[in-house]
């Protein structure tokens, strides 16, 4: 095992059972009260059935669990040579949609190391080498000039192409490729505009379209379980239509408020899409849509058509091809039912994959425009379409910046415009809007429980943003009588921000509290006689 501090490109090729090796001490200190001892649960090693099986040599995680070792050297042989002909296609005409990009995100790097302080990966871990964001890409770099240059050819490590390439050292970059969340904060400070996201997105591309491997939370058991029946949840529509008529049960019983779930209403102003997550974990989020809705007098509707009542698209992590297959299917509902806008609710990779990236896919008279539901939900406050006590929120709230419309996207103020309006308490994070910290759950994270991959995420990638909600409620942390509420407007960051809490204990033990923006909106509402949000009964 190498000293972290001594750990270069070229050692991703070594014959270590493991590169480096995680320590509780080195990683970044949390504020009180988890500064004290015992408050934080142990780091743990990996099984050695796992060593056996996958790639567990680059920190002891396995983020990818369809990544086998091969059992005979033609196997390994074979798997190289389909990485290294996936990777020649990425750098060629093939790979057209982000070329122009890539080639540049990959030849101009000046090594100024200025996206390292921007990582929370690199910095929640202690400043680890293996996570500095251009590790990654100059191990990248390594293996293309090695390959694909003349000079690397005939020089060899003279000119830098100084790395052995087999099976661990492809295996090690696909799992390096799993602990980057996507968030693109270090293209945000980079002085020269380069995006270290797009090469892990790359290598992650070629895994899946080159060699079948992605991890199966996002693959199997989402993009092609979505495709077959419709949502990454695998609920069918006479499911789906059985959860709306349990939803409009709950909401008479719970409320005393009859309402009806528009379901395929042609000629809709607004297809309200949501992660279908949410019916299965958070149903509380789809029914104060649809309160907040209805009193706002929106003409608006759900689909119950395949895919047309799931936003989800997690291609967009790590296929192309699946993501454009979804994004297809996801405009053809909204085109056949007439509507005039589909409306994409809390979800922040959604919002990325229908208003940007099916943009790209979907052309002409197939397209429907897409908005974020942030705006939608600001102008119901600003326009006073909604009656709403703020009182009835007088408890510390602060609020999460998903990275995909946030800094990805630019959408910025609506949400913190309705919270300074409904929540006397609000306070922002520290740092916060387009510098906010990734919530550990983005690049699939989030859904991602593969053998110990959930201690790395909680640990590590989502330890930042653990750190920011410490932060911001420093003031009434130990007052347990007071509940402290974080509002995440995204399902992939409320999961996210759910484990975390429940890793460290934070709800049982401080009573900081999570969910959406609508749920507060709807908890304000003048209406509403008893309070929406269930820790205040």
């Amino acid at each position: 095992m190498i000293n972290q501090k001594d750990l270069r490109p070229k050692d991703m090729g070594r014959s270590d059972e493991q590169l480096i090796k995680l320590e509780p001490e080195q990683l970044m200190p949390l504020f009180p009260p988890y500064d004290k001892p015992g408050m934080e649960p142990p780091l743990t090693d990996p099984k050695p059935a796992w060593k056996e099986k996958f790639c567990t040599s680059l920190d002891g995680y396995v983020g990818i669990d369809t990544l086998i070792r091969p059992k005979t050297k033609a196997e390994e042989d074979e798997f190289v040579r389909k990485f290294l002909n996936g990777l020649e296609k990425s750098f060629s005409d093939a790979n057209n949609g982000v070329l122009q990009p890539l080639l540049l995100s990959f030849e101009y790097c000046a090594k100024c190391d200025t996206c390292s302080a921007a990582c929370h990966i690199y910095e929640a871990s202690g400043n680890n080498e293996l996570y500095r964001p251009i590790f990654r890409s100059e191990v990248l770099r390594k293996i293309v000039k090695k390959y694909f240059t003349k000079s690397g050819k005939l020089l060899g490590s003279f000119v830098g192409a100084d790395i052995d390439v087999n099976w661990e050292t492809i295996a090690r970059l696909g799992e390096l490729s799993y602990r980057c969340n996507l968030c693109r904060r270090c293209a945000q400070t980079c002085p020269l505009g380069l995006d270290n996201a797009i090469l892990t997105k790359e290598i992650r591309k070629i895994f899946s379209q080159e060699l079948g491997i992605a991890p199966l939370p996002l693959h199997t058991k989402g993009t092609m379980l979505q495709i077959k029946t419709g949502s990454s949840t695998g609920v069918s529509k006479p499911a789906f239509l059985d959860t709306i008529e349990f939803l409009e049960e709950d909401i008479e019983e719970k409320y005393g408020l009859k309402i009806k779930f528009p379901m395929d209403k042609k000629g809709a102003d607004i297809l309200l899409l949501h992660n279908a997550g949410e019916y299965m974990a958070w149903p509380e989020n789809p029914i104060a849509f649809a309160i907040l809705f209805e009193e706002a007098g929106l003409n608006w509707t759900l689909s119950s058509e395949i895919t047309g009542y799931d936003n989800v698209n997690y291609g967009i992590w790590y296929d192309d091809f699946q993501a454009k297959t979804l994004a297809t299917m996801q405009m053809k509902v909204a085109k056949e039912l007439g509507v005039n806008r589909i409306v994409i609710a809390e979800c922040g990779h959604a919002h990325k994959a229908s208003a940007l990236i099916a943009d790209r896919m979907v052309f002409a008279d197939a397209k429907v425009p897409v908005e974020s539901c942030l705006p939608l939900l600001w102008d119901m406050v600003r326009l006073k379409q909604l009656r709403l006590d703020p009182r009835k929120n007088n408890f510390p709230v602060t609020l999460h910046d998903p990275c995909n419309y946030v800094r990805g996207m630019g959408i910025v103020e609506p949400q913190r415009n309705v919270l300074k309006a409904i929540c006397p308490q609000f306070r922002e994070m520290t740092p916060h809007g387009v510098d906010n910290y990734c919530c550990g759950g983005g690049g699939g994270f989030a859904i991602t429980n593969s053998m110990n991959f959930s201690e790395w995420r909680n640990k590590i990638s989502s330890r930042m943003k653990f750190n920011q909600i410490l932060g911001a409620f420093q003031d009434s942390m130990e007052n347990t009588a007071l509940p402290k509420y974080v509002c995440a407007p995204c399902s992939n960051c409320k999961g996210a921000i759910r484990d975390i809490l429940e890793f460290y204990e934070a709800t049982d033990k401080f009573n900081v509290q999570y969910g959406g923006l609508v749920e507060l909106m709807v908890n304000a509402l003048v209406s509403m006689e008893k309070p929406f949000l269930e820790f205040l009964e």
